[in-house]
């Protein structure tokens, strides 16, 4: 059995929101209780909403199936445009997920048919290749909430260091760029992506203060219509 398929079956097994314990996995899919916890921690690691631990169990704390909808015309093509994206913001991880979701939508929908799934990796400049690298480690941060240590290296070359706590990321259809709370300016900054040449996680935390989270950058520039793809600010 492929190991897509083997993950696609655990899924399977645990929708039913029980608890299963990982000897009675390995037993239904004849594999060992090894490749049980590796592909568990697969899982658990992508985002699905599954709790659990060796020697415990694993449950599915909540439905990943969504209902069935009617779309119209445009909200099909506005999905597929979409789909083509996030392949385009060249993170790995997410590539992956639109490849996958492409191939789910061609399925139920003639109208989303694609000749080729590849046709949804595009890449649309050095830009979004620099930057690759460092966004699933962004992203999982801005999950967790964890700071990152990051080096910088502004529009005139030169290169500083920084601890942030990242808030979110936003894609300009060839730059991605990073809102962050500078822990040394005390205040939020714009970071492109493709410019941080150095990207660690910290394993640190950091709690909801007032004046630093996501909600208080959205205020602070919802008036500022200028900020445009090329709007860093590293100071």
């Amino acid at each position: 059995m492929r190991r897509t398929d083997r993950l696609f079956d655990l899924i399977q097994i645990l929708r039913d929101g029980r608890l299963h314990r990982a000897q009675e996995m390995a037993e239904r899919l004849e594999v060992s209780v090894r490749t049980i916890w590796r592909d568990m921690a697969t899982l658990m690691g992508s985002g699905l909403p599954v709790e659990g631990e060796r020697g415990v169990g694993y449950i599915l704390r909540a439905p990943i199936t969504l209902p069935p909808m009617i779309l119209t015309a445009d909200e099909l093509e506005a999905l597929r445009l979409g789909v083509r994206l996030v392949a385009e913001g060249a993170d790995p991880g997410l590539a992956r997920a639109a490849r996958g979701l492409a191939s789910k939508i061609a399925t139920v929908s003639p109208v989303l048919t694609e000749p080729d799934a590849d046709e949804l990796f595009v890449f649309t400049g050095g830009e979004t290749t620099r930057a690759s690298p460092h966004l699933p480690t962004i992203r999982a941060a801005i999950r967790g909430k964890e700071r990152l240590s990051i080096t910088y290296v502004d529009p005139e070359g030169r290169q500083s260091h920084r601890d942030i706590r990242p808030l979110q990321m936003e894609f300009w259809g060839r730059v991605w760029t990073l809102a962050a709370w500078c822990e040394a300016r005390r205040d939020f900054r714009s970071f492109r992506i493709d410019r941080i040449v150095a990207l660690t996680a910290t394993g640190e935390g950091f709690p909801d203060e007032p004046g630093t989270t996501l909600a208080d950058y959205r205020a602070q520039t919802a008036t500022d219509t200028a900020q445009g793809p090329a709007a860093d600010h590293p100071g």
